[in-house]
């Protein structure tokens, strides 16, 4: 974790680690129980203040949030319809997927990564002995570019970064472990998401990265565009 891309980056917020844990750290932020907290104001805590937060399933009561922690899929039945026109379970309809079979289909399809009890935000420089499973950066558009070019400098493919609809917490968290775990090398930009949006500064974006995707982009900047007049132009006027 020797900080190479933050620096070439000008980041001036923290990369945080994701992972999964059976023991709850001391000190971590934690939703009270039966208290609706958004997973995306937790992350930016530990991006933009640098603390720690924990989630399990007793302190996580948005469904969302659950299933993008990879604590407890989607129930459907009321969930296609809150997606999508509303009509069921006395919330109006979210509008985000056109018909209810559409908002079905994508819940159907989600990842099954499973949390079994602890998943804990902790920024990269403070891991300990940790090892994270998931990197998450939260960037401008010029960070933005130049982590996604990074993504792409070694690899013969094209399509190595992507962004794919759901919660805040499933573009930003869910999506990025289920590539850790198979192994793939995909990198995902999120929290496009509207409902999540206002729990961040108006110009950021995530950009998530698989642990292991994560020490090859490291030791890669070396040598890149990123040490080029080129980026350098662009990175000074990063603030």
């Amino acid at each position: 974790m020797s900080g190479a891309i933050t620096k070439a980056i000008k980041l001036s917020n923290h990369p945080v680690g994701v992972y999964r844990t059976d023991t709850l750290p001391e000190g971590a932020l934690r939703f009270r129980e039966g208290v609706w907290g958004c997973v995306v104001s937790m992350l930016n805590a530990a991006a933009i203040e640098g603390k720690s937060a924990a989630f399990d399933l007793k302190t996580v009561a948005c469904n969302g949030g659950k299933a993008g922690l990879g604590l407890k899929e989607f129930e459907t039945g009321v969930i296609e319809y809150f997606l999508s026109v509303g009509g069921k379970g006395g919330k109006p309809g979210e509008h985000y997927k056109k018909t209810p079979g559409l908002a079905l289909n994508f819940v159907e399809n989600l990842p099954k990564t499973k949390t079994e009890n602890y998943i804990v935000f902790r920024p990269l420089e403070k891991m300990g002995g940790e090892t994270p499973e998931v990197v998450v950066f939260l960037v401008n558009a010029d960070q933005l570019s130049g982590l996604a070019t990074l993504a792409n400098y070694d690899s013969p493919t094209q399509d190595n970064v992507k962004i794919l609809f759901g919660a805040g917490c499933m573009q930003s968290v869910l999506y990025a472990l289920d590539e850790q775990e198979k192994g793939g090398k995909h990198c995902f930009i999120g929290l496009t998401d509207p409902s999540a949006r206002k729990w961040i500064s108006k110009d950021l974006l995530s950009f998530s990265i698989p642990y292991h995707r994560f020490i090859e982009m490291e030791n890669n900047v070396k040598g890149s565009f990123l040490e080029t007049e080129a980026w350098n132009i662009i990175r000074e006027r990063i603030e």
